[in-house]
């Protein structure tokens, strides 16, 4: 293992909570929210990688708004044009974990560059930074929209490499989703993966580097690795 000389964080699921919708979604469907929610994220996910298959490249923006689509057909919801864009605008303001700035802090106290690579859009990463007020942390805020991809695809964790100026395995990728860790350690990162809730990883012949149940375990891991290489 090298020293760790940047770290680049997935943005949904990771920094920021993607099930903060619930409570809007709630509002609107009394006590269906959490659900809504749980199901709006798996289409979300499910039509990134299908239009990455198909050579279909949407907008985040415009994949969120397909699943939201599908989930009240599916659930058959009265969702008129107003309620949809409140609840696909939630997207855009999505609530950080609790301890996501305070272990951002302490990353950038030990010289460490940090990035954002997500399968948002220029346009919706800067929305969430920017409204939960983190966009100080970071140095990159690396959309996948410069190739026109989704993760996992290879294409998309070369941009980070590319944008950050160091060899892969000096780079630490960090993400709760485990598909999405997979394609990091793939690609050839270090890779924690952050799993807040007891999941299992998924069987993809990949395992990562390090496992943490929060961002505040992060900083010392990576000042340990530091020390061992």
């Amino acid at each position: 293992m090298k020293a760790v000389k940047a770290v680049v964080f997935d943005l949904y699921g990771t920094l920021y909570d993607v099930h903060s919708v619930a409570g809007r979604c709630g509002e609107r469907f009394p006590g269906r929210g959490l659900e809504i929610s749980l199901l709006w994220r798996q289409k979300q996910l499910e039509y990134t990688w299908l239009r990455t298959l198909m050579g279909q490249y949407i907008s985040f923006e415009q994949a969120t708004e397909q699943a939201l689509d599908y989930v009240a057909a599916h659930l058959k919801l009265s969702l008129p044009p107003e309620a949809h864009a409140e609840l696909c605008n939630e997207y855009l303001r999505l609530r950080p974990y609790p301890e996501a700035d305070a272990a951002l802090s302490a990353l950038r106290a030990r010289g460490l560059p940090l990035a954002i690579l997500s399968n948002g859009s220029v346009f919706s990463i800067h929305s969430v930074v920017e409204h939960s007020r983190l966009a100080h942390q970071f140095d990159h805020l690396i959309s996948v929209e410069a190739v026109k991809m989704f993760k996992p695809h290879t294409s998309v964790y070369e941009l980070a490499e590319r944008t950050l100026g160091f060899a892969r395995d000096e780079i630490l990728f960090v993400s709760s989703n485990s598909w999405d860790a997979s394609g990091a350690r793939h690609f050839g990162y270090q890779v924690c993966w952050v799993n807040r809730f007891g999941n299992t990883f998924d069987r993809l012949g990949q395992t990562p580097h390090y496992t943490v149940a929060s961002l505040d375990e992060l900083p010392e891991r990576v000042s340990a690795a530091a020390v061992a290489s």
